[in-house]
């Protein structure tokens, strides 16, 4: 039983078996259904053909490791992005080093515990399905999982000090964001000509006739040009949570046209190009050479005329929304701050006021700033944890 079980081994060479276990581990990091049968499927392809040349054996791969619609849409970018080092679209864990797997908590399900990401295929091969051990090692390490997300969904942001906490929750704020702007984007309506069946419309159709599903419920997309401009206070008093909402927006100017940014201190920058770079690290290096003064005072008011006299005509339509994320504390004259949020106010659709103290106990917006921009404002929210960002999302849907 034993030489069967080593002859039915397949030999590939250990540094190959650790790059396909890397590439598997981050097609399953964003939503491929990869199991070990597949991994047996993929080391056979590869002692076949051999990695010499990658994109040899794609094709094999693409149609071996895609289930659905969403994963044949994204498996090219995945692989080019392993083993061709180019860039990608979406968000991809692009090396399964142990660092990055820990830092990079862009994927909503938990890890496997028990396993780190450079050895996961050579020991899953090998492991029997039926251990007891690794079942019970599988399981705590989800529980531990989803609870570490869970914290750090809770947390406000200035009480996060560790700085491998302080990465994930950057990168949560920033996988968070392109699932809001995903959801708020692609809404589907009732059509009698869509390609696609609305299942639920139609089973509850169906309840007339007794279950029986006589007519079909088609549905379309339905395009929201909803528009999106984001002001983002980078004053010293924002600092503990700048970083995070940078990564937010970030996630949000990420493939969508419809949408800008800009951040304010002293005075306003227009900074939607740097955030459109595809890499965070790369839009962030590009955002600390545009902003200079980032950390000083705040000129609220200041920075809304400026918006409103050089950019608003160009960036507002009649479906946008402002969202000005800042704590209100404002250096100039009130009487000023207020004219420039009515004449904004004039323009857009709605005003949405994202203030990370709300979320403290006690507080209440009696700075004069914030008190001047109050009657404009037409929601008025925390953004201090993930979840209160999250909680941003069917407001913003129903626009």
């Amino acid at each position: 039983m034993a030489a069967l079980r080593k002859s039915s081994r397949i030999d590939v060479g250990f540094s190959v078996r650790l790059r396909v276990a890397g590439f598997l581990r981050t097609l399953r990091d964003n939503g491929f259904r990869v199991g070990l049968a597949e991994s047996r499927d993929v080391l056979k392809i590869v002692a076949d053909a051999g990695m010499d040349r990658p994109s040899s054996v794609k094709p094999a791969l693409k149609a071996l490791l895609c289930s659905r619609r969403s994963d044949w849409d994204a498996f090219d970018d995945l692989f080019d992005a392993f083993w061709l080092g180019r860039g990608v679209k979406t968000r991809t864990t692009v090396n399964a080093s142990r660092s990055a797997l820990q830092k990079n908590m862009l994927n909503a399900s938990p890890q496997r515990g028990g396993t780190s990401p450079d050895d996961g295929l050579a020991s899953d091969v090998e492991r029997s399905s039926s251990g007891q051990d690794s079942d019970e090692a599988e399981l705590k390490g989800k529980r531990e999982g989803a609870s570490r997300f869970d914290n750090l969904a809770h947390t406000d942001f200035r009480k996060i000090a560790d700085p491998d906490a302080i990465a994930e929750a950057n990168a949560l704020a920033e996988r968070l964001a392109r699932t809001m702007r995903a959801r708020i984007t692609r809404r589907d309506r009732k059509s009698q000509r869509g390609r696609q069946i609305d299942l639920r419309r139609t089973i509850r159709a169906s309840l007339q006739t007794g279950g029986v599903p006589l007519d079909l419920i088609r549905r379309r997309p339905h395009n929201r040009p909803l528009r999106l401009v984001v002001l983002l206070d980078a004053s010293g008093s924002m600092s503990l949570y700048t970083a995070v909402f940078v990564r937010f927006v970030h996630g949000i100017l990420d493939h969508f046209l419809e949408a800008d940014a800009f951040l304010f201190h002293t005075q306003l920058v227009h900074v939607s190009d740097a955030l459109r770079e595809k890499d965070a690290g790369r839009a962030l290096d590009r955002l600390g050479l545009m902003a200079q003064g980032v950390g000083g005072g705040t000129k609220i008011g200041e920075s809304l005329a400026t918006f409103n006299r050089w950019h608003a005509a160009r960036v507002i339509h009649s479906r946008t929304c402002v969202m000005i994320l800042s704590d209100g504390y404002d250096t100039g004259e009130p009487e000023h701050l207020k004219r420039e949020m009515a004449a904004l106010r004039r323009r857009c659709k709605r005003i949405v006021w994202l203030n990370p103290m709300i979320g403290w106990e006690g507080y209440e917006p009696s700075a004069r700033g914030m008190a001047a921009a109050l009657p404009y404002v037409d929601l008025f929210a925390p953004a201090h944890t993930l979840d209160s960002l999250a909680a941003l999302e069917p407001y913003l849907a129903r626009i």
